[in-house]
């Protein structure tokens, strides 16, 4: 195999065909560094790998997640990655779109009840350290391969409340917030749907159709384009409560927003997102081989250290708060997934938009 490197640039494009090194978790350190500060480079010219040495990856996951991931799978396999990236739903449509004639290989990202929705997409594979994966976080039928587990939490603006006051499920639905939440459009966002879903079953004495029209009255005919915008909007104090991932508020603690999280004591999920094989992908092994890399020891320890992420793995040490000190509802992946269109339409005809789930 060639030791010349190709560069390229990591969105949309061709990835970077290495030679076939072990170096292990100091490089995936290091080109998390490099990702988060040097210009991508510019796809060499004159080069076009094999057919058999590409793989194409449609993520939902964001750059300083995916981008270390996919240069160090390409470093070690030779393998040449192309990434599209984009929202969870924007990428299942089109996923469902090609079927028949697949444009990509591999579905990197969204959480798996979104994945499970759109299961006659994607082909069943069973990863080679399975055995490893913790049994809660696992496909009994292996329609996707776990990547990390998300708890969904409640995040507050900390000058703008004070202590005593942390936030809990029924104060999204109370008038004394209306149009101080912050909250993203969950027919975009994957992870918004399943904190949606949670707030359903952490409100499960009140009516579905009841709580979806409340809330949605409560948002004030104002919802976000993702997770990011949500931190945003509580720590500038645009608004005072949001709801997003354990992982984006743990980011934005650290950063010295004025921000501080809340796991409910009503309860909350977590829920995994995933990676899945999509049906016919035309380089199948390839994409095994990807999403045996997802899961190894190595990308697993990587999530928790750098990612702000749980583990998928039962080996794998954190120092994130243990799952056992949170009070978890039992979210039903099947069911979830069931009634995935029916809650979007419901929520779009409520918040007043014509967008198909």
């Amino acid at each position: 195999m060639s030791e010349t490197v190709k560069d390229s640039a990591p969105q949309g494009t061709k990835g970077r065909r290495g030679p076939v090194k072990n170096r292990g978790l100091p490089l995936l350190l290091a080109l998390l560094l490099l990702a988060g500060c040097a210009p991508q480079p510019a796809q060499s010219e004159g080069y076009a790998p094999k057919e058999e040495d590409r793989l194409v990856v449609y993520t939902a996951h964001k750059e300083e997640v995916y981008w270390p991931i996919v240069k160090e799978f390409e470093e070690r396999t030779g393998i040449w990655v192309e990434v599209v990236p984009g929202g969870t739903n924007e990428l299942l449509e089109r996923i469902r779109r090609e079927s028949g004639s697949p444009a990509a290989d591999v579905m990197f990202g969204g959480g798996v009840e979104s994945l499970t929705a759109y299961g006659d997409c994607f082909a069943p594979y069973r990863c080679t350290q399975a055995e490893e994966l913790q049994p809660r976080f696992r496909d009994p039928e292996d329609r996707w391969t776990p990547f990390s587990a998300l708890p969904v939490v409640l995040v507050y603006n900390t000058r703008l409340m004070r202590p005593g006051q942390e936030p809990d499920w029924d104060d999204l639905l109370s008038p004394a917030l209306r149009g101080r939440i912050a909250f993203a459009d969950p027919s975009v966002s994957g992870s918004s749907f399943t904190a949606l879903e949670t707030l359903m079953l952490a409100e499960g004495e009140m009516e579905e159709d009841a709580l979806l029209r409340t809330f949605a009255e409560n948002l004030d005919g104002q919802q976000l384009g993702g997770s990011g915008e949500v931190l945003r909007a509580v720590a500038d104090g645009t608004a005072l409560v949001g709801v997003t991932l354990e992982e984006t508020a743990l980011k934005s603690v650290a950063a010295g927003d004025n921000i501080a999280l809340v796991y409910p004591k009503s309860g909350t999920s977590c829920v995994p997102d995933a990676g899945a094989l999509i049906l016919g992908a035309p380089h199948e092994e390839n994409a095994k081989r990807f999403l045996d890399f997802t899961v190894s020891h190595e990308v697993q320890q990587l999530l928790t250290e750098k990612f702000c992420r749980r583990s998928v793995r039962g080996d794998v040490e954190s120092s994130l708060v243990p799952l056992e000190d949170i009070q978890l509802l039992h979210y039903d992946v099947e069911k979830t997934s069931e009634s995935r269109d029916a809650v979007l339409m419901t929520w779009a005809f409520y918040l007043g938009g014509e967008k198909e789930p």
